[in-house]
């Protein structure tokens, strides 16, 4: 059986997606669905069962779980960047992927964990995902640092060789719609766009960017769940790594984009940031693939014109999800 927890968010629901295309549907989904529109992700997928995610964490300490994991891909987390309540992440990042590994591994379960480029902070010490000096790394929140807590038990247990992390970069696609604030910029201006014509983005207070020249690496989520596929194949491929384009893109690029997609022109105003982040903000990142080429993925990925362009035209002006 193959175990996604987070199964019905965002990358979560389209690794199903992937994997239904694979063949595959001997699938547990684990997840919170309460009353939103989470459950909406889960339409057109094939799997075979559902656990709260609660439910399902009593069964992992209890040692009560009545069917065999043969691999687990573990991405259900809180993703909120904005989270302020320490003891939620900790227990919800960090403590259940503890147990959860600590279920897995000694079953000889493949374990495939989410990790995040969160936990590079300000990216002082790059963004290269070789691990030799993990300690150095400082994340800018709480979120980040709950993701950096686990990949640093995973090196101080000496399993690193064992497993599997990804540290996902910015990414954007189908089935984040029911995200909120935590929804890719992408999808957040294309509301902008449809009821305002314009776009806003943050000014920048580093001297270094102008207003809309921040970057990130931006990988569209169709990548994200390859790339991810690829170890769930390649069983012998082991260790933490990133994934993302090794581009790094403005913000004016991808609302560029974004207002070409939609056949409007461009229109970017440029507002204050909220003080709360500014302190918090993360001006550059860009993947090093280095790692993860080596470890046999080499297929080509989405520029971001084509990616933005593929999900407005496929998803977003067509109001669809993944699977429909």
């Amino acid at each position: 059986m193959i175990v996604v927890t987070g199964g019905a968010g965002f990358i979560g629901s389209v690794l199903i997606w992937k994997l239904n295309q694979l063949g595959k549907d001997n699938i547990v989904i684990v997840d919170n669905l309460k009353s939103g529109e989470k459950w909406k992700n889960l339409n057109g997928l094939k799997f075979s069962d559902i656990y709260n995610k609660e439910e399902f964490y009593n069964l992992i300490v209890e040692e009560r779980l009545p069917f065999n994991i043969d691999c687990c891909f573990h991405l259900g987390a809180c993703s909120s960047t904005t989270e302020n309540d320490a003891d939620y992440l900790l227990q919800n990042n960090f403590r259940y992927s503890v147990e959860l590994a600590k279920y897995c591994l000694p079953r000889k379960t493949r374990f495939i964990y989410a990790s995040s480029a969160a936990t590079y902070g300000d990216g002082s010490n790059g963004y290269d995902d070789n691990m030799n000096h993990p300690e150095n790394l400082r994340p800018l929140n709480m979120y980040g640092y709950s993701k950096h807590m686990f990949d640093m038990w995973i090196k101080k247990m000496g399993i690193g060789d064992k497993v599997v992390g990804l540290k996902y970069f910015n990414v954007y696609g189908p089935n984040e719609y029911h995200k909120g604030d935590m929804r890719s910029v992408v999808h957040k201006a294309f509301e902008q766009v449809l009821e305002t014509g314009k776009v806003k983005l943050f000014k920048s207070y580093n001297h270094e960017y102008k207003d809309g020249e921040q970057k990130r690496d931006f990988i569209y989520v169709k990548d994200a769940v390859d790339m991810s596929v690829h170890f769930f194949e390649n069983r012998n491929k082991n260790g933490l790594f990133n994934v993302g384009t090794a581009k790094a893109r403005t913000w004016n690029d991808l609302v560029t984009a974004l207002f070409n997609a939609v056949g409007k022109p461009v229109n970017i105003e440029h507002i204050e940031m909220p003080e709360n982040l500014r302190g918090k903000y993360q001006y550059f990142t860009e993947a090093s693939l280095t790692k993860i080429n080596s470890a046999g993925y080499n297929n080509e990925l989405f520029s971001l014109e084509k990616g933005v362009e593929d999900y407005v035209k496929t998803y977003l002006l067509k109001d669809r999800y993944i699977a429909y």
